[in-house]
């Protein structure tokens, strides 16, 4: 039997709202089920941001995917009793996508109070696939050393930072080019942009 390709996302209250939206839009067709929880303080960013207000349940999946909303699970962020809690539970790993600094330092400093946390805690104790897509600047000293403990237990901390050898045209182009790098932490090969070539002109 064919085992089932799962990851977690998780949206937090940084700014980025539209890094997550894009990114669920690129990884959905490579997953049979995607967990998305998505945090109080986000809810307010992506409605401030983008201009919508996010139902709960269903109705939030199909407001981000559309017809995908079939394989996305949408997980209250106080609900520790979701399957993703556990360890025992199989998944191939989580994104936190935009990671706000405060989800970064809870997770740590070993701080499981909501699903978010809870989640990044499973992944770095059973050693599955981490990504935190963080977006601050600019970094404090404290900021700064939370990141490296994280990078130390095993997250991969990928700031959302565009690159701009590409000549990105629109800000949709720089979005994409930080889609990109995340579904290559994933191990799935990235078709959202095309591939860098050296600019001879």
């Amino acid at each position: 039997m064919k085992e089932e390709k799962r990851l977690v996302v998780a949206i937090t209250g940084a700014s980025g709202a539209i890094y997550a939206f894009r990114f669920l839009e690129a990884v959905v067709e490579h997953y049979d089920r995607i967990f998305l929880t998505v945090t109080e303080n986000a809810v307010s960013i992506i409605k401030q941001e983008l201009g919508i207000t996010l139902p709960t349940g269903i109705k939030g999946a199909e407001a981000i995917l559309g017809g995908y909303a079939e394989k996305i699970h949408v997980l209250a962020p106080d609900d520790l009793s979701a399957p993703p809690a556990s360890g025992s539970v199989h998944y191939q790993g989580m994104v936190v996508i935009p990671c706000s600094m405060g989800t970064a330092g809870r997770i740590a400093s070993g701080i499981s109070n909501d699903l978010v946390t809870r989640v990044a805690d499973v992944c770095l104790k059973e050693q599955r696939r981490l990504v935190l897509v963080i977006r601050e600047t600019p970094l404090s000293l404290i900021h700064l050393r939370n990141l490296t403990a994280l990078s130390e237990a095993g997250a991969i901390i990928l700031p959302a930072a565009p690159a701009f050898y590409c000549r990105p045209k629109t800000v949709e182009d720089l979005v994409l080019f930080v889609v990109s790098r995340v579904m290559e932490q994933l191990g799935i090969r990235q078709t959202v942009i095309p591939e860098w070539e050296m600019v001879t002109e």
